[in-house]
């Protein structure tokens, strides 16, 4: 089950992405079969063990084409272990929510993202989020839960002060919110209500079978109750550096006194590089959220 819609973002063969907080690797499994050079990165070993296990079978069973390399690692959102620029695109799907100082997991993406590499960011939507965090405390108050739930604008704007700039939205999973609210109604962890069971079989075979009847279905919901917020963004090529250009001066002109053909030194003005907006650190607010399974 993908969240990110990838004829909204396209990938190419040979594109360098990272999936951040991978969990079980279905976007990075995806971008592998189009034949990127995946790292799928998360700071869970066993599920990073696993991944790696997919990957294996993948190549093996001829999945990917050729050129196309996966790779699955531990690793820290906040101290990521790659060099500026050194991915095309970076997805991070149902991650934020759950990571304290998110300013800080946005600026470390923007660091590895090349200029005019793409992002794109998934996140729990706000009110089917508020409905399930009103159902039920144990749905969020866990241990690595969610710890906020995000309004749209405020996603949109922490994307734009971290030096990226947005060009699409959309919402994903609306067969997926009432699942939520059920298993927050009964209990979360109460796997043995009736209508949670039933629900849940539902959703299985919609994922597997993806009957017209679901698909249509989920496509008149998600603008209303869609589970999930999708934003797409670029990160902007650096200005070009204006030439140099002196600046002629009273300066230049002969000092009083001075003997012929003697000459003040030139004072030149000369513009500097615009730099690429600072990452600004601060404070992140908390409250967590469950999104669509990864």
């Amino acid at each position: 089950m993908l969240t990110v819609d990838f004829s909204r973002f396209p990938l190419a063969p040979g594109d360098r992405v990272l999936d951040l907080g991978c969990g079980a690797g279905r976007h990075a499994f995806e971008c592998y079969r189009r034949g990127a050079q995946v790292v799928a990165l998360d700071q869970n070993g066993e599920e990073i063990r696993e991944v790696a296990k997919w990957f294996a079978a993948m190549e093996e069973a001829g999945e990917a084409p050729a050129g196309a390399s996966a790779t699955a690692m531990e690793g820290d959102a906040l101290n990521l272990p790659f060099p500026d620029d050194s991915f095309d695109v970076v997805i991070i799907s149902e991650v934020m929510e759950h990571i304290p100082d998110d300013k800080g997991v946005l600026a470390e993406m923007v660091r590895v993202l090349r200029p005019g590499g793409r992002i794109a960011v998934t996140v729990p939507r706000y009110g089917p989020e508020k409905v399930c965090w009103a159902l039920s405390d144990a749905y969020h108050e866990v241990e690595g839960g969610h710890i906020r739930i995000y309004r749209g604008d405020e996603l949109l704007g922490k994307m734009r002060e971290a030096g990226l700039e947005p060009y699409g939205t959309h919402h994903a999973h609306g067969l997926h919110s009432p699942y939520w609210w059920l298993k927050c109604a009964f209990g979360v962890d109460n796997d043995k209500a009736l209508l949670v069971q039933a629900y849940h079989k539902l959703l299985v075979w919609d994922i597997m079978k993806k009957p017209l009847a679901t698909r249509l279905a989920e496509r008149a919901l998600n603008p209303v109750i869609g589970k999930s917020f999708v934003v797409y963004a670029t990160k902007p090529h650096l200005p070009q550096a204006a030439a140099a250009e002196p600046a002629t001066t009273e300066a230049q002109k002969p000092a009083p006194g001075a003997k012929s053909g003697a000459k003040a030194p030139a004072k030149t003005a000369s513009k500097t590089a615009s730099k690429a907006p600072a990452q600004r650190a601060s404070k992140a607010s908390a409250k967590p959220s469950a999104g669509a399974a990864k």
